[in-house]
C-alpha cells in the first residue's frame, strides 16, 4: 500500500485508519478449492481451442458450412480471445479479479450454450467470437490471482499446476471431443462439444466464492487511445496469422502488417508519454521493461510457437497420413500430456535444487525428443513402431514440463501484485499469439514441404526446425533471472 507524506502521532486516528485499511486490503491466501475453481475456468478456455477440431466434419455436414466458414469457427474464438486478454487483465486489476472471473465464467457458459444451439454457421461464428471475448475476461484473472494471493512455495506450486493444466487441457479437449462424438448422446452430434461446458461452468460458478478477492490498491484509469492502438495492432497481426493460409496469402493481407507496425510504434510512444504524465497506460512501459518480463517473454514466444506447431503438425500426420481417427490420434498423444502433467507437479522441487537451469535442462530434453521423433519417421515411415513413438512423445512432454511452468514464474517474478492482472494479460497474449503463429507457420511449412519432398521428409524437416527452437530457448535460459 502506498504511504502518504502525512504524519500523525503514534496511535492517532490517521494511523489507526491506515492499519485497519491495510488489514482489509490484505488478500486471503489461495486455498486448494479456490485454485481448483480458477484452474477449471482456465482449462475450459484452453480445451475449447482444440475440442472444435474433431467436430469440424460433422459441423460442415449439419450446417452446410463452407471451408472458409469453418475456418472462422476455429479462428474467430482465437482472435477475440487474444485481443481481449490485456484489457481483461487490466479490468481485473481495476474492479477485482474475482468479479471479472465470475462475470467471464458466466459469459463463457452462456456463449457455450449459444454455440451448442446454433441454427446456422453464421450464428455459430458470432457465438464463437463472443465466447473468445468471455474467455479473455476470465483467463488473466487466473495468473493475476496466483500472483497477488500467493508467494514462495505456494506460488511455485500454483503456477506449476497452471502449466500442467494448459498441457492437459489441450490434449484432453481432443480426447473428450472424440468421445462425445462417438457416444452421440441424444443424437447431439457436434453440439455436445460446446454443451459440455455448461454443467462444468455452472459447478465452477457455485464455488467461485472460494476464490480470494484481489485487486489493485489504486483503481487505474482507462487508456482509450492505447486500447484502440493495441486493438488495431493485434487484429492486423492475428488476421495474417490465422487467416493467411485459408485466404491464399493475398497482397492486401500482407499490407496489414504495415498497419500493425505503424500502430505498434504509435502505441509505444503514447504509452510512454501517458506513464510519464502519471497516467495509467494499458501496457505500462515500466512493467514491460522489467528484466524478468522482457527476457522471459523472449523465451516464451519460441516455446509457444514450437508447442502450437508441434501439436498441429502431429495432428496432420496422425490423422491425414497415418489414418488415425480423432480419438485414436489424441490417445497416442496422451503419454505426452501425462508426462507433462506429472513432471509439472515436481517442477517446484526441481527448481528449488537447480534454479533457472531447469529451463536449460528442459530445452535439451525437448530438443532431443523432437530429434528422436524425426529419426523414427525418417527410418521407419510409414510403419512407425507404436511403443517407441509413445516413449518419445512422453520424453518430449517431460522437456516441455520442465520449461513451461518455470518460464511463467520467471516472467512474472518482478511484476508487483497491484499490476498482476496486466502482467498476466501481456504474458497470456504473447503465449496465444505465438501459439497461433506456430500453428500457421508449422502447418504451412509442413504442407509445402510434404507436397514437394514427401510426407516423411516434410515432417522430419519441421521437427528439426522445432529442435532448433529448443536450442534458442536453451541460449535464452542462460540469461533468465532465478525463478521466485
Amino acid at each position: 500500500m502506498a504511504l502518504t507524506s502525512e504524519t500523525s502521532p503514534a496511535g492517532g486516528p490517521a494511523e489507526k485508519e491506515a492499519l485497519v485499511r491495510q488489514g482489509r486490503d490484505q488478500p486471503a491466501g489461495l486455498s486448494g478449492a479456490g485454485l481448483a475453481v480458477i484452474l477449471t475456468g482456465f482449462a475450459l478456455s484452453i480445451a475449447d481451442f482444440f475440442i472444435v477440431n474433431v467436430a469440424l466434419a460433422t459441423m460442415k455436414h449439419d450446417l452446410h458450412a463452407s471451408d472458409a466458414a469453418l475456418e472462422l469457427v476455429v479462428s474467430g474464438y482465437g482472435i477475440t480471445y487474444a485481443l481481449g486478454l490485456v484489457m481483461g487483465g487490466r479490468l481485473g486489476d481495476a474492479f477485482g479479479r474475482r468479479r471479472l472471473f465470475r462475470d467471464g465464467l458466466i459469459a463463457f457458459t452462456i456463449t457455450s450454450a449459444l454455440c451448442g444451439f446454433a441454427p446456422t454457421v453464421t450464428f455459430l461464428i458470432a457465438a464463437r467470437l463472443l465466447q473468445g471475448a468471455a474467455a479473455a475476461m476470465l483467463v488473466p484473472q487466473v495468473l493475476g490471482t496466483i500472483q497477488a494471493a500467493t508467494d514462495g512455495a505456494a506460488r511455485a506450486r500454483a503456477i506449476s499446476l497452471y502449466g500442467a493444466t494448459a498441457g492437459i487441457a489441450a490434449v484432453a479437449g481432443q480426447i473428450i471431443g472424440g468421445f462425445l462424438l462417438m457416444l452421440n448422446i441424444g443424437d447431439s452430434g457436434w453440439r455436445a462439444v460446446f454443451m459440455i461446458n455448461v454443467p462444468i461452468g455452472l459447478v465452477a460458478l457455485l464455488l467461485v466464492r472460494r476464490m480470494p478477492a484481489t485487486k489493485a490498491d489504486r483503481k487505474p484509469g482507462l487508456d482509450l487511445l492505447g486500447t484502440a492502438l493495441f486493438g488495431v495492432t493485434m487484429v492486423c497481426v492475428l488476421m495474417v496469422i490465422v487467416e493467411g493460409r485459408s485466404l491464399g496469402w493475398p497482397v492486401w493481407l500482407w499490407s496489414l502488417l504495415v498497419v500493425a507496425a505503424v500502430a505498434a510504434v504509435t502505441l509505444v510512444r503514447v504509452e510512454r508519454g501517458l506513464e510519464a504524465r502519471g497516467g495509467s497506460p494499458l501496457l505500462p512501459p515500466s512493467i514491460l521493461a522489467r528484466h524478468s518480463m522482457r527476457t522471459g517473454l523472449m523465451a516464451v514466444v519460441p516455446f509457444s510457437i514450437g508447442f502450437g506447431s508441434f501439436l498441429f503438425v502431429y495432428t496432420l500426420v496422425a490423422q491425414d497420413k497415418l489414418g488415425l481417427g480423432a480419438l485414436a490420434s489424441a490417445g497416442v498423444l496422451s503419454p505426452f500430456a501425462s508426462s507433462f502433467f506429472v513432471v509439472s507437479l515436481f517442477t517446484p522441487k526441481i527448481t528449488a535444487r537447480i534454479g533457472r537451469r531447469i529451463v536449460s535442462v528442459g530445452a535439451v530434453v525437448q530438443g532431443t525428443g523432437l530429434l528422436l521423433l524425426a529419426l523414427l519417421i525418417a527410418v521407419e515411415w510409414p510403419h512407425l513402431p507404436l511403443l517407441l513413438v509413445l516413449a518419445v512423445l512422453a520424453f518430449t512432454g517431460i522437456g516441455q514440463a520442465l520449461i513451461g511452468p518455470t518460464l511463467l514464474r520467471m516472467v512474472l517474478a518482478d511484476v508487483p501484485p497491484a499490476s498482476a492482472g496486466t502482467g498476466s494479460g501481456v504474458l497470456v497474449t504473447s503465449q496465444q499469439t505465438a501459439t497461433a503463429l506456430g500453428v500457421t507457420v508449422g502447418g504451412t511449412l509442413y504442407l509445402t514441404l510434404a507436397s514437394s519432398l514427401g510426407n516423411a521428409s516434410g515432417a522430419v524437416l519441421v521437427l528439426v526446425l522445432l529442435a532448433l527452437f529448443s536450442a534458442v530457448i536453451f541460449a535464452l535460459s542462460l540469461r533468465l533471472p532465478e525463478p521466485r
